[in-house]
């Protein structure tokens, strides 16, 4: 998560310097290590507290309540695991950003593996989500067979296979470092081809957490939008409108940073290598990383502002588990019960139940 002026792919901050067009004079970029020590850590730590509650929420209900019927559960309960594995590193990033890295080696390469595991993870269940609803509005007929909680595991083991690929440079090349009067944790490519490495990777993390994502969910809700045009089904329209502002959502919090960072990797091509217009973009990597952070908590306030039955669920959880031990003495919240929960998973279950959104 660094975005200093060497390091800029997605790691905490670190105190170096960078140097001007003519290499000699040294770039010293006070705002942004400014803004990295000063509000990274708070920052982080409201990240840590509601991405952790609401997250440990929506696995409750899923795996409690919702019994994981079906391929959308599963989906769902893997977008949560990996918003967790995201917002677990986060103390140790805070320490960092506000101090220096005192975890040692390996925990500098488990964690950045574990970051970047939880970023492209995200992403490709979004993807995935996407891909169920087009599958169920479109292939109506064709996803009655293959939207089984069977496929939605084997596609959760492949995509996390996957993810595990796509993180693994993170790990191997990062590593702790002696900068200055500080102790670092950030990659270190090999000698003499820093800029490929740098440059290839940033191109990886935009293609796989951008551009195809993007191309996916146009032609997706492309050809949603069009089967829903044609049959005006209200069921079909709220089982497409939880994932499609899942989807958006992403977008809103992630496009920026993958941006600003595609501009600081190739600012030299974009004649943008001078120090005013690096400090800025580094500057700009802070603030929309700082906002891209906040996604992993969003998702279980989409789910309770948009899934109806996800608001039921979390009412009756806090009637039985918050609100009974708050107020022991309070005979209506002790005669609360739960209603049953049907074991008996059909096709036609399975569409109204995703039709109230989670």
């Amino acid at each position: 998560m660094d975005t200093s002026a060497s390091e800029p792919e997605m790691e905490i901050p670190t105190t170096t310097y960078s140097y001007d067009e003519d290499d000699t004079v040294p770039c010293q970029k006070a705002d942004v290590n400014r803004f990295a020590s000063q509000f990274l850590p708070p920052l982080y730590s409201l990240v840590l507290i509601f991405g952790l509650v609401g997250n440990a929420l929506v696995l409750l209900i899923l795996i409690k309540y919702k019994r994981l019927k079906s391929m959308t559960d599963i989906y769902l309960l893997n977008l949560a695991i990996s918003d967790l594995l995201f917002v677990l590193s986060l103390p140790f990033w805070a320490y960092y950003a506000a101090h220096e890295w005192v975890f040692g080696n390996a925990m500098c390469k488990i964690l950045s593996g574990v970051y970047y595991a939880g970023f492209y993870s995200g992403m490709f269940f979004i993807i995935l989500l996407t891909v169920d609803r087009y599958l169920a509005i479109v292939h109506a007929v064709f996803a009655l067979k293959a939207r089984t909680v069977t496929y939605g595991i084997l596609t959760s083991v492949v995509l996390w296979g996957v993810t595990l690929l796509a993180s693994l440079p993170g790990l191997i090349f990062h590593s702790i470092q002696k900068e200055g009067t500080r102790w670092t944790c950030s990659p270190h490519y090999p000698s003499g081809y820093e800029r490929e490495w740098k440059q290839f990777l940033i191109l990886k993390m935009n293609i796989l957490g951008l551009f195809i994502p993007l191309v996916i969910m146009i032609f997706c809700y492309a050809a949603i939008i069009k089967t829903l045009l044609r049959c005006r089904n209200e069921k079909k329209h709220k089982a497409v409108r939880l994932i499609f502002v899942i989807m958006v959502v992403y977008f809103i919090f992630w496009a920026p940073y993958n941006i600003a960072v595609l501009m600081y990797t190739f600012q030299e091509s974009l004649s943008m290598n001078n120090c005013e217009s690096s400090g800025q973009l580094e500057l700009a990597i802070q603030v929309s990383e700082a906002i891209a952070m906040f996604h992993c908590c969003i998702n279980p306030v989409i789910y309770a502002f948009v899934g109806e039955k996800f608001r039921k669920y979390l009412y009756n959880c806090s009637q039985k588990y918050i609100a009974v031990y708050l107020c022991k003495h309070c005979p209506a919240l002790r005669s609360v019960k739960l209603e049953p929960v049907v074991s008996t998973y059909t096709p036609s279950t399975a569409e109204q139940d995703i039709s109230a959104g989670l």
